[in-house]
This record gives C-alpha cells, sequence and structure tokens, in this order.
C-alpha cells in the first residue's frame, strides 16, 4: 500500500503519536451518577483503544457537579480516580495487545454553563433563549466566575494523577467558557472588551498549566467562529459572518498560555447543529448544504495553521465522508490544513475504521449516515451512541419513540 500522511507518526514536545488519527470526545451520557466511566462508558473506550487511533480524546469532563449537563455526565474527582486509572491502564494494554502503541490520551474539562442541569448563564441571550428560555437569576456572578480557574487546575491535577497524558481547556459549543467570549453586553471584569470576554478563559487554561508537569500536553477544543451575528456570537460580524480576527488573537494567546494542540470546531449543535455536523438524513432539509460547512472547516483550519505554523492543528467534520473519508483525511492533511484528523460520529458507527484500512478491508458502508440519531437520543435525556449500526442504541431508541 503506498505510504499515507494518515499514518506517519507526529511528534508533540515528549509524546509521539503513532499516527495522525484523533478519537474525537463524543459524550455518551452514560457514566455512572458519581461521574466514574460506566459499563458502557468503559466498552466504547475499549473500542476507541483497539482501533490503532494515535490520539483519543476523552468526551467532556465537568469541573464542578453544577457544570453538568445531566446526572450522567463524566465527572473525575478524588473519590473515582481509581476508577479511570484502571481503565486508562485497560486501554493502553488492549492497544498493545492489537499490534498497536499505546494511543495518547486527553482529558476535556468543560463547565456547561446554558446547558448545565440548571442553566448558568454569561449573560442574556435572546437567539439562544428562543430554544431554551432562562431567568435573570441564573446569570452568574463575578464571585462565582472567580472560583473557576481553581477547579480546572484541580481537574487538570487529578487528570494526570489518573494517567492521562494532558487536558483539553474547552471552549466551543455554548458552553460556558465560549459564551463569555461573546459577553460584548455584560458588565464587569469578564464582559465588554476583548481583554474581558477572554479573562476567565485564559486564567483557567494558565491554572490547567500550572497544575501539571510540564511536559504534560495542553491543549484546547476551540469554537472559532459561533456562527451567530455579533453582539451574541464570537468569531462573527453583525451579519453572523465569518470574522477571524479577535479568534486569531485569542489563538496567539492561548500558545502563549502553553497550548501544543488545537482542536478546530466552529458552531453551536444547541443552536445552529448541522454546521459542525452536516447532515444527510433526508428528513428534512437543513439550512446550509453540508459542502458548505465542510468548506468553512477547511478554510478555518489552513487559516490557522498558516498563521500559526508551529501550533499542532486538528481538523474536524470529517464524519460526513463515507466512501472518501480516508481520501479526504489524505487531501486535508497534503493540503496543510492541519496536522491531525478528528473523527468524531464516525467514531461511534464504525470504531474500526482506521485499523480495517490498515489491512485493506476498510467499508464504506459501516460508516457514519450522517443522519444525527446519536444526538436525538441525548437530547431525549438517553445513553447516546450509534443508533443505526450497534444494536444497543438502535433498540434504544426505538423504545424512545414507544
Amino acid at each position: 500500500m503506498k505510504e499515507r500522511l494518515l499514518d506517519r507518526p507526529l511528534t508533540v514536545g515528549r509524546y509521539t503519536l503513532a499516527n495522525r488519527v484523533v478519537f474525537q470526545p463524543m459524550e455518551g451520557c452514560d457514566c455512572e451518577e458519581d461521574g466514574r466511566p460506566s459499563a458502557l462508558t468503559r466498552e466504547k473506550y475499549m473500542r476507541a483503544a483497539r482501533s490503532g487511533a494515535g490520539l483519543i480524546w476523552f468526551e467532556a469532563n465537568a469541573v464542578c457537579p453544577e457544570g453538568r449537563t445531566n446526572v450522567r455526565q463524566m465527572m473525575l474527582t478524588e473519590d473515582n480516580l481509581d476508577a479511570f486509572r484502571s481503565l486508562l491502564c485497560e486501554m493502553r494494554a488492549a492497544a498493545v495487545a492489537e499490534g498497536f502503541p499505546a494511543p495518547v490520551m486527553l482529558l476535556q474539562l468543560t463547565h456547561s454553563g446554558r446547558q448545565s442541569i440548571r442553566p448558568m448563564i454569561a449573560y442574556r441571550h435572546p437567539i439562544y433563549e428562543e430554544k431554551r428560555p432562562v431567568t435573570e437569576d441564573m446569570t452568574v456572578t463575578d464571585a462565582y466566575l472567580d472560583t473557576l480557574p481553581a477547579l480546572y487546575g484541580r481537574s487538570a491535577a487529578l487528570a494526570i494523577a489518573a494517567g492521562f497524558d494532558g487536558v483539553d481547556v474547552k471552549s466551543c459549543h455554548g458552553y460556558l467558557l465560549q459564551e463569555l467570549l461573546s459577553a460584548f453586553t455584560r458588565e464587569g471584569k469578564y464582559g465588554g472588551d476583548f481583554e474581558n470576554r477572554t479573562r476567565l478563559y485564559l486564567a483557567c487554561v494558565r491554572a490547567a498549566r500550572e497544575a501539571m508537569p510540564g511536559e504534560a500536553l495542553l491543549t484546547a477544543r476551540l469554537g472559532v467562529s459561533d456562527m451567530v451575528r455579533k453582539p451574541y456570537g464570537f468569531g462573527t460580524d453583525e451579519t453572523g459572518a465569518l470574522d477571524l480576527t479577535e479568534p486569531d488573537l485569542l489563538i496567539g494567546r492561548l500558545i502563549e498560555a502553553g497550548v501544543r494542540i488545537l482542536n478546530v470546531t466552529v458552531g453551536n449543535p444547541y443552536y445552529n447543529p448541522h454546521i459542525n455536523r452536516p447532515y444527510r438524513g433526508g428528513a428534512y432539509a437543513p439550512p446550509e448544504p453540508a459542502e458548505e460547512g465542510l468548506l468553512r472547516f477547511a478554510l478555518v483550519e489552513k487559516h490557522i495553521k498558516e498563521r500559526f505554523s508551529d501550533l499542532t492543528v486538528v481538523g474536524s467534520g470529517l464524519s460526513y465522508y463515507r466512501e472518501t473519508l480516508i481520501e479526504r483525511s489524505e487531501e486535508l492533511l497534503r493540503e496543510g490544513a492541519c496536522d491531525l484528523v478528528g473523527y468524531g460520529r464516525v467514531t461511534l458507527a464504525y470504531p474500526d475504521f482506521y485499523k480495517d484500512s490498515l489491512a485493506g478491508r476498510f467499508n464504506p458502508k459501516k460508516c457514519c449516515t450522517a443522519c444525527s440519531k446519536c444526538t436525538v437520543l441525548m437530547r431525549r435525556g438517553l445513553v447516546s451512541g450509534c443508533a443505526v449500526f450497534n444494536e444497543y442504541y438502535k433498540n434504544l431508541l426505538k423504545e424512545s419513540k414507544k
């Protein structure tokens, strides 16, 4: 087989990734109520471990109980540390048993903000509140926000103790840190100008850096644009068009704070879901053609890579491609749009896609159909997985319709 860029190792700091394949953070809403991995959670990550992926990016892990989207969101604590440590050890052993190097593993740290069980909002947002009304008393105070960097630092330290290679300080998809980036109308030190709106995010990033050993990886899953018009969206102008002026400034600050890998995303799945999850289901017409969103991903990633050449960039939006999944991944790497290619929904549908491609038996018919049924399960308050190819989740979806 012709040598592929996808299969080449990549060194970031002291870590060498065996290849350019990234399993993206995909929430399963299936942990135990104390935040530890359940049997379903473990099964998903063991499949990931056996896939051959060079980097496994664990799903959103709440830094505090009130910041969880649901009672079964992942949440690493002192009390359940051993459960995470055990899972990571088993994953590394499983990868080696399959003939692959142990993957690099990151834990995504988050506060769900507006999407918490009880919404905690940065400011009143008339666009988002059309879908999920809130009240004024749900606005978080500056005093509360002041406590968050310490929580991110604690979670980062716990992640290293559990055996993770680093953490992701998440700011995307309308969660609290991301919403603050567009808090133009908020008063006080966390709203208004660029310095104020980025203050908390950068403080949480620095706290995570300080809590980890110097060699640990500090990364960010960043929504470079909400694709919501200013002043209610970050990375846009007053018409809602893409504007990367402030995202570029922020990325520069993130690099200064020690971020080594940037995982790029756009849009908000609670408001404009098919911008970052192009749809092929056929039940309705999405607001924009999938090709438009996919092109936007590539253009944004290439812009960042050209501007910040030393930054390791993870591309997103690959699951829509089925027959051309591997070919498109190669194109993005060859064009210099990104250094690593991230796969989300397809890892739920066909976790062995990369391993099968190495063996010459890649089957596009097993790939994600981009139907969004995994998200439908989540929105119904159920555990989430592929409801097309996995019988457990397929039956769960059927039962939920009764």
